[in-house]
């Protein structure tokens, strides 16, 4: 096999994997579900984080997700992150996230019930006038299409964008990097249906408090987590988003080898 046709082929799996924004996928018990591990988040409440209830919510919120399943581990696998999924919290115990089904809102008991790690970040600046425009945006998007084409399209450009996240590279030519492999693999393309992490970042454009003035189509769940303080984004950002906490956390995992030298969880 010739490398564009093994290229194809790697951007065809990772497409599959990343269909959908990773949320929800139930297995039996017999037949449980492939999974990989990986590592908590930096801000785990082991290591400097702190566990919160839903009452700690405040409307505009953006919620990042992990569950175990295989979609979800795709997706981290291949943007190197511990979050698959994104949603905005507008209050009323509810999120709005975009799935394979399209757009929806579900109660944050819910999203508690079916995710694994549950983390929330707050944008600073964010004022009421600011949420009403956003719950407009969800109103008028809950129930259209999930944006098949635009997650298709980031398996390659998840390949391709690696060549420029290169420790060394300075954060200015990382982003110009960043926005011209997208400018190439994404191209054009419609403006109404959103991908998870789409729909977060077209939530704030529409009210008047953009994130980024990268396109959102680039933009993955692991792209959102490293906006937070402290840490640094992929793309250049207008305000880091601050932790408000973990709303779930897993324990974290213990590694040992075992007699024969291999190591196992």
């Amino acid at each position: 096999m010739n490398h564009s046709l093994h290229l194809g082929a790697l951007s065809l799996t990772l497409g599959l994997l990343l269909t959908g924004c990773a949320t929800g996928v139930k297995t039996s018990d017999d037949k449980p579900t492939p999974t990989i591990a990986f590592q908590n988040l930096a801000l785990n409440p082991g290591n400097g984080g702190q566990l919160v209830d839903g009452a700690a919510l405040k409307p505009g919120d953006i919620i990042l997700t992990a569950d175990n399943g295989l979609k979800s581990s795709g997706i981290r696998l291949a943007t190197l992150s511990p979050v698959s999924h994104a949603a905005v919290y507008l209050g009323d115990s509810q999120v709005v996230e975009a799935v394979g089904e399209g757009i929806r809102r579900r109660t944050v008991a819910d999203l508690l019930a079916e995710e694994v790690t549950v983390v929330a970040f707050r944008h600073p600046a964010i004022t009421a006038e600011h949420i009403n425009k956003m719950n407009a945006f969800a109103t008028r998007h809950v129930g259209q299409k999930y944006n098949y084409v635009g997650i298709m399209l980031q398996a390659p450009f998840t390949i391709e964008r690696r060549a420029c996240e290169l420790p060394l590279v300075p954060s200015l030519v990382r982003d110009f990097c960043i926005r011209g492999v997208a400018a190439v693999q994404l191209g054009l393309g419609r403006n109404d249906q959103f991908f998870c992490s789409q729909f977060v970042l077209e939530a704030y454009r529409s009210a008047g408090l953009p994130l980024t003035d990268a396109d959102p189509r680039l933009i993955n769940p692991g792209d959102l987590l490293h906006m937070r303080e402290g840490d640094i984004p992929s793309v250049r950002i207008h305000q880091a988003l601050q932790y408000v906490g973990h709303l779930k956390s897993p324990p974290p995992q213990v590694v040992a080898a075992n007699s024969s030298g291999s190591v196992k969880p």
